[in-house]
């Protein structure tokens, strides 16, 4: 799919339409959701993993990250509304990493995916270990190749790739929807649809007390040992393990 800025508005701005990756043919939905500085890239082995289980898979660049085009403005309510517009209703399984997840569970109410997973999500901007600051993110966009190779060991070759590409293609003002006076807490107070939490090891934005939060309002929740914050790069056996066992309703094996 193409992008483009349409002209419907429903009140947050103008929705854009998003560029999109497909995998698999299979008669269950999955939509992958990407973390900022990604794009559909991010998701380059987990989208044929889930085709190989029977989905056809939907991964989106969100707007100003990818082949999707940049905006005037970016906020998590325009990210949602843009998913809103662009992905189907009542998918089998939604898949939001870091900023994907919480513009996720902005859309969950419209897209009420069976099931939705919540990749170490960027809900606690402010409790978090690290709050978020938008200049930081902002310095990423000069990190070289061999930076991220050795900030991210776990990665294999094809992962710093993407990722490499994806900064290129970033425009780093989406930093701004994250940062400053948006930088609050979003936990949700209970789960939509039936949902998984899955927390890196350590998790700078998943605390151990945001984990038990989680649990009280009716969130699965596992912590894939031994990842950083992109889980399914660092271990995506593990990442995979907690996705289909949880669908599958199997007790987790090697997961907290």
């Amino acid at each position: 799919m193409g992008c483009d800025i349409t002209v419907r508005t429903d009140g947050r701005g103008t929705i854009m339409r998003l560029h999109t990756r497909e995998w698999g043919a299979g008669d269950r939905i999955a939509l992958l959701i990407h973390g900022i500085m990604s794009d559909h890239r991010t998701w380059r082995r987990v989208g044929p993993a889930l085709a190989e289980n029977g989905y056809r898979v939907i991964a989106v660049d969100l707007r100003g990250h990818g082949a999707s085009e940049r905006a005037a403005e970016y906020s998590i309510p325009l990210f949602a509304a843009d998913l809103e517009e662009n992905l189907p209703v009542g998918a089998d399984l939604a898949i939001g990493h870091s900023l994907g997840g919480l513009s996720l569970s902005f859309a969950v109410e419209h897209l009420r995916p069976r099931r939705a997973v919540y990749s170490d999500p960027a809900w606690a901007l402010e409790t978090g270990e690290r709050p978020t600051n938008p200049e930081t993110l902002r310095a990423l966009r000069k990190a070289t190749r061999s930076m991220i190779a050795n900030f991210n060991p776990h990665w294999d070759e094809g992962d710093v790739d993407a990722e490499v590409a994806g900064i290129a293609a970033w425009d780093p003002a989406t930093a701004d929807a994250v940062g400053g006076e948006y930088a609050i807490d979003y936990i949700p107070e209970r789960p939509v649809v039936p949902s998984l939490v899955q927390a890196a090891d350590p998790s700078h934005v998943v605390s151990e007390a945001h984990k038990e939060q989680l649990r009280a309002a009716g969130f699965t929740v596992h912590t894939v040992k031994n990842t950083g914050h992109s889980i399914h790069r660092d271990d995506l056996d593990g990442f995979m393990r907690s996705v289909l066992g949880w669908v599958r309703g199997e007790e987790p094996v090697g997961l907290v």
